[in-house]
């Protein structure tokens, strides 16, 4: 980690654990020269930058210098109408309608540490040693407009965290139309684009395509939330680089409202790639004396391929994004009661649930939507976050005592952006929701959104919830946010400022998360929107881990949480076993495949355990035992992905090793059954080539029990899974590169899981 500045060169060379980003200022403007693997600091780098000579058609900005154009040259923060004409990462009008500015070098300074982000989430420091900040600083003279670009390398990390700061100092206001968070220029399209994509139930599938001239890869949310359609994440990978090897550079926005990606090629080739708050239905004004900061991108190098950028996104997000208690803590294994029971149930049935629950060695209760208001369906109540007394004649501190009776913690699931037009919150407060005045007020899910960007109502909230959580021993808080934003207005913001309200509301959010997580320090968060969308770094910054989908069918989640994983740690992945057929597809699947499939994430259940035979009851309580014998690797190990859903037969593969590579977690899922099939092998990663390792199986790889409300056809897994050469211990190199044989599989859906233990030759 260092950062090395030649100020008679212009030149700044930035230097992350094995990656280098170097800088070079070219007639006052900053110009991109390098991003890769790290390159030693010396004066052969001052000659790395090298310029195309503007074409015919290419204006020239310096009537000195006719040979440079902005139309050719690499530029750190590029801005558009002085003769760059690719897509800008920022634009402003001025008091007089012109969109001319001008942004060029006046200055840096280096400083240890990372500064914090005022009022928004991003990725931290612990200490001055481990990271070290770069504030490049440019000024528009005539505008009164001085931007900050702001860089920070780690020691432990390939990434670099990317953000700018826009401050105001001229005499009249202007009006910031496009404000990104970072643009890196490469000099080539040698790249297939890699980003996340889906719907919900569908979250975050993965999609690669070659790029192409023109305006290669658009992605973007215009939903107020980071959606279940796109995630704020991209990446390049050169042609020929898989999950294993060769160069791949990653983009991922710490932001949960609309956003905005984009990969150009232009017509010399070069490729230009660009994330930050979406400009569509944005703008902020700023008058004399007032700053923006832009939302932070974290841009990650691999030379290792993409499962090498994803390790450095687990490990940066798992320990400098995650925060407070729980970070580092094993997380708990519940049990939910939303698919087990919906909105009909009462203090009974849910003491019931959770006396089954204590003796499977569960250690979390967790009570979902229906316990407030007169919450029969989704059509009243939110806002009014108070019990039911017709379901709860005790109230919440009463039944989280019964639960706690049982072994188990209580947990609790609340909506509290949300308001229903049946509910006394509304009918107290009308106007509270986003809307437009005289228009009318689209619902989704018979709700509307309440406006964060009011102070007010995040006070209303703050006092409210804070009643809640302190009213019984409460540990655990699902945080659920159920609809995307229409009406985005705001009943008592200035019409020159509608269009800040999405952010506004942003900021309100991320301020009243800020809040509660820091006067609640014990309690574990979890964030939901519909599930995952809303599966972002923003919200993993207060909440450590996400309902990664309302899909809880185990062959869906096989994609699903593959395709979460390119970002995001196993430990920020809530994944539950639920019941046949599954309620979201009507699949029928074992119980040892949906405990498998479970296991690779933070492990729960979701259906009704007192409709539990006798066998089900015995494997899910060895599947919990299972899974607290891995827990660590699974939520603190290093993740490689073996073999993808999205490629060839759909079976998929990974594994989890611990950080001294003494032991791994192995898992692979086998979709459909095919007769006198080719033999399977498994080549493992991540070993000590070094090491021998013996190989055992989980305690959940035994026969198994049917679904919890369905006939034996539910259960695939007739026959223990034996792995060859079970037992004898093999060498780390030859288990990485001849691999293991998986046999013994039967049927459909069929899954095995074994684990991997260093021992002494």
């Amino acid at each position: 980690m260092n950062i090395f500045a030649d100020e008679s060169q212009g030149l700044f060379h930035l230097q992350s654990k094995g990656t280098s980003y170097i800088i070079q200022v070219t007639d006052g403007y900053p110009a991109h020269v390098y991003w890769g693997a790290q390159l030693r600091h010396d004066s052969s780098l001052s000659g790395a930058l090298e310029l195309r000579e503007r074409s015919s058609f290419s204006p020239t900005p310096l009537l000195s210098k006719t040979t440079l154009s902005l139309d050719a040259l690499p530029q750190e923060y590029p801005q558009y109408g002085t003769s760059d004409f690719r897509r800008p990462a920022y634009q402003a009008q001025l008091a007089d309608g012109t969109r001319l500015t001008e942004l060029k070098y006046a200055g840096y300074v280096i400083t240890p540490g990372k500064p914090v982000l005022e009022g928004l989430p991003a990725v931290y420091a612990e200490n001055e040693d481990e990271a070290q900040t770069l504030e490049l600083t440019l000024k528009d003279d005539y505008a009164g407009l001085t931007v900050t670009l702001l860089y920070t390398v780690f020691a432990h990390h390939s990434a670099i965290a990317r953000s700018v700061r826009f401050e105001h100092q001229g005499e009249a206001p202007l009006r910031l139309e496009q404000a990104l968070s970072a643009s890196v220029d490469f000099a080539d399209s040698a790249y297939d684009t890699l980003h996340l994509s889906g719907a919900w139930a569908r979250e975050r599938h993965v999609q690669r395509r070659p790029l192409i001239p023109g305006a290669a890869l658009s992605l973007e949310s215009r939903r107020g939330s980071s959606s279940h359609q796109t995630n704020p994440f991209l990446a390049l990978l050169r042609h020929g680089a898989d999950e294993h090897q060769g160069d791949v550079y990653g983009f991922s926005l710490v932001y949960s409202g609309s956003f905005a990606a984009a990969a150009e090629v232009e017509q010399f080739g070069q490729t230009r790639v660009s994330i930050g708050i979406n400009p569509f239905d944005f703008s902020w004004l700023l008058e004399p004396g007032q700053s923006f900061q832009t939302p932070e991108a974290v841009l990650v190098y691999s030379g290792e391929g993409l499962g090498g950028m994803s390790r450095t996104y687990h490990r940066l997000y798992r320990t400098r994004l995650c925060r407070g208690v729980h970070r580092d803590q094993a997380r708990p294994i519940l049990v939910n009661n939303w698919e087990a029971t919906y909105f009909n149930f009462d203090a009974d049935k849910i003491a019931a649930i959770a006396k089954e629950a204590g003796p499977l060695g569960i250690e979390l209760f967790v009570l979902d939507d229906g316990w407030f208001g007169k919450r029969d369906s989704d059509n009243s109540s939110l806002g009014d976050w108070f019990e039911d007394r017709r379901k709860l004649p005790e109230g919440l501190n009463d039944l989280a005592a019964r639960v706690n009776r049982e072994g188990l913690q209580f947990g609790l699931w609340v909506e509290p952006e949300m308001i229903s037009p049946d509910s006394e919150l509304y009918r107290s407060h009308p106007d509270w929701c986003l809307h437009a005045a005289g228009r009318r007020r689209t619902e989704a899910r018979n709700q509307l959104i309440l406006d964060l960007s009011r102070p007010e109502v995040c006070d209303y909230l703050y006092e409210t919830l804070s009643s809640v959580f302190a009213s019984a021993p409460i540990t655990y808080v699902k945080w659920d946010m159920n609809r995307n934003m229409t009406e985005i207005a705001s009943a008592n913001t200035s019409p020159e400022r509608q269009k800040e309200t999405a952010h506004r509301y942003m900021l309100g959010l991320y301020d009243l998360l800020e809040r509660l997580t820091s006067r609640f320090p014990d309690i574990l968060f979890e964030s939901c929107s519909g599930g995952g969308g809303r599966f972002d770094p923003g919200m993993l910054f207060y909440m450590p881990q996400t309902w990664t989908s309302d899909d809880t069918d185990a062959i869906e989640r096989l994609a699903i949480q593959y395709g979460t994983s390119i970002v995001y740690p196993a430990s920020s992945m809530g994944a539950h076993v639920s019941a046949v057929p599954n309620h979201q597809v009507d699949r029928i699947t074992s119980l040892a495949t949906r405990g498998d499939v479970a296991m690779s994430g933070n492990f729960g259940y979701e259906l009704d355990l007192t409709k539990f035979t006798d066998a089900e009851k015995t494997l899910a309580a060895k599947q919990v035992a299972q899974y607290k014998e891995i827990r660590t690797l699974v939520q603190q190990g290093d993740m490689y992905r073996l073999q993808s859903p999205f490629e060839g037969s759909g079976d998929t593969a990974w594994m989890f090793v611990s950080e001294d590579r003494t032991e791994a977690f192995v898992a692979y899922f086998r979709v459909l059954a095919t007769p006198n099939a080719p033999i399977t092998r498994l080549a493992l990663k991540g070993l000590d080539p070094a090491l021998d390792y013996v190989i055992e199986t989980g305690a959940a790889d035994q026969p198994a029990g049917h679904g919890s409300d369905e006939s034996a056809a539910a259960d695939h897994s007739t026959e223990p899974f034996q792995p060859a050469f079970g037992g004898t211990p093999l060498g780390g190199d030859r288990l990485m590169t001849i691999g293991l044989t998986v046999s013994d599989l039967r049927g459909d859906y069929a899954s095995c899981t074994f684990r991997l233990r260093a021992v002494q030759r």
